[in-house]
């Protein structure tokens, strides 16, 4: 995706120039456009001439200055350049340098940088450790579609304990309704017209780091995944919306880097987890009039870490069979664990017992 922000002007002009120029397949043309904008400092003529840089589109495939580009319009606000710009960052191993850029595009609800910053505070490498938070972040990437999220929440669940991972529950609720409320807000800054600081001029700098607990994804492996998902539009969509969109744009994918050798077995043991919560809230999954379908249903979310350590409860009503899951201490923690299945495709209610 290119980008052309409003307001109007004669630059505006010059760089929609260019995204029409592109969208019809004159690559050369939109380059032109773009190159005097992007010396002059343009936010959006940069983006989209790293895009160019990026994918070899009217200058020859150059991945080092199309990273120059994102980090120029980054330091002008660009938030997709922002995003862009830590990813290639932390794939290029400059990983204390672009982890301020993933903790901002993770709070403002990329699947992507989600994920990496959920493996950091779990590795407690590039960030504090916190293992409610590292669940909540992949949980939050995982529900956004990414497959590897799925196969790390897994090797968490050997380590986190049940605890933690309910926990994680209210936390990632929380997480992604501030992560809306700041594409909001940045969607209406941006409609009036009022700059924000770009990442590159407020980044803290990264704290030394703890000692390591044992590293479910290896950085290499992280940086591969990071890059599998990363996002170079192809010409069919690199089409531009002429006014920056209000929500994230759509991931695309890219062909998978070589991944890098898998980290070596953890060494540390994993803890054992209680076997069962308690507590008097429960959710419902459905109600049924043939048990079996009450069964099916609970093969398909039994692994969820909503309810992890929550036991299928089936209790008859009349004719029908109600598909519970018991053991939520509160209303809260009970409605929370709804929302999740919710987001997944699974209805649910929070039901006292």
């Amino acid at each position: 995706m290119l980008a052309c922000a409003l307001p109007a002007g004669p630059a505006r002009a010059d760089v929609k120039a260019g995204v029409d120029a592109w969208s019809d397949g004159d690559y050369d043309a939109a380059v032109r456009e773009w190159k005097p904008l992007a010396r002059k400092g343009d936010p959006d003529a940069q983006f989209n001439l790293a895009q160019a840089y990026k994918m070899g589109r009217g200058v020859p495939m150059d991945a080092e200055k199309a990273k120059e580009l994102y980090g120029k319009a980054a330091a002008h606000g660009h938030l997709q350049a922002a995003d862009i710009y830590g990813l290639m960052l932390f794939q290029h191993g400059e990983r204390e340098r672009a982890m301020p850029y993933i903790k901002a595009s993770a709070e403002r609800g990329d699947p992507r940088a989600q994920y990496i910053l959920g493996l950091a505070h779990f590795n407690g490498d590039l960030a504090e450790k916190d293992w409610v938070r590292a669940y909540a972040l992949v949980s939050l990437a995982r529900e956004a579609g990414l497959p590897q999220a799925t196969r790390a929440l897994q090797q968490m669940d050997t380590y986190i304990p049940l605890e933690d991972r309910q926990k994680s529950v209210i936390l990632s609720t929380r997480l992604a309704a501030e992560a809306q409320a700041t594409r909001e807000r940045l969607s209406a800054t941006a409609e009036l017209g009022t700059p924000e600081n770009g990442p590159a001029a407020t980044a803290p700098k990264v704290a030394a780091a703890p000692a390591k607990s044992p590293e479910i994804v290896s950085a290499e492996r992280a940086v591969a995944e990071a890059a599998r998902v990363a996002g170079s539009d192809s010409p069919a969509t690199a089409g531009a919306d002429y006014a920056r969109p209000k929500t994230p744009p759509a991931v695309a994918s890219r062909p998978a880097t070589k991944p890098a050798p898998a980290a070596p077995a953890p060494q540390l043991k994993p803890k054992p987890s209680p076997e069962t919560a308690s507590g008097p809230w429960r959710v419902q999954l459905g109600a049924f009039g043939v048990a079996g379908n009450a069964d099916a249903l609970w093969s398909k979310v039994q692994n969820r870490p909503e309810l992890a350590g929550h036991g299928k409860l089936l209790v008859p009503a009349g004719r029908l069979t109600k598909l519970q899951a018991g053991g939520f201490a509160s209303k809260v923690a009970a409605d929370a664990a709804c929302a999740h299945l919710s987001a997944g495709g699974f209805a649910c209610i929070a039901v006292r017992d």
